[in-house]
């Protein structure tokens, strides 16, 4: 079988494990396709029931003064809705699989994208590495980044939420 033929069927063999994992409700699933004495494939397929948030926020370097009444009131309100839950946000650049984000191309480098950052449609915001393959994931549509919710290097589920893009 042609390297070719055999991606090809690679490819649609995971496909349809994806489409068995969501016609059953399933979470995970694992299958081990061997082709020969040293051919195999090993393949696991999951998602993510729960999205475990990963929030990268700026450390203060001091605390600030004592805010007044009116401000205390504010600030737990304020910090509630930033940290409601950023899949739901409108502006959610969600993963597209499971694997490891990079914020670079490779190390040493300049981050694709950082806070403040204005994006086009179709700019490659970060790479997710899925078994030995880098994929760069491109912006769903044109505005500001607004926070960057990975670490360079951290693992990602499908369906997490990866920046917020404005």
């Amino acid at each position: 079988m042609s390297d070719t033929t055999s991606h090809d069927s690679d490819v649609s063999f995971i496909r349809a494990l994806a489409e068995l994992l969501n016609q059953n409700d399933l979470t995970e699933l694992q299958v081990k396709r061997d082709y020969g004495e040293n051919d195999s494939l090993n393949v696991r397929v999951s998602r993510a029931r729960e999205v475990v948030q990963q929030i990268a926020m700026p450390q203060a370097s001091a605390a600030p003064a004592a805010p007044t009444a009116p401000m205390a009131a504010a600030a737990p309100a304020a910090a509630a809705t930033a940290s409601d839950d950023p899949a739901s946000h409108p502006g959610a650049v969600t993963s597209p699989m499971v694997g490891t984000a990079y914020l670079q191309a490779e190390p040493g480098t300049p981050a694709f994208v950082t806070p403040g950052a204005q994006v086009k449609e179709g700019d490659t915001v970060l790479i997710i590495e899925a078994m030995k393959t880098m994929n760069q994931i491109p912006a769903p549509r044109s505005g500001t980044v607004k926070r960057i919710l990975v670490e360079d290097g951290s693992p990602v589920e499908f369906g997490a939420p990866l920046m917020i893009i404005e």
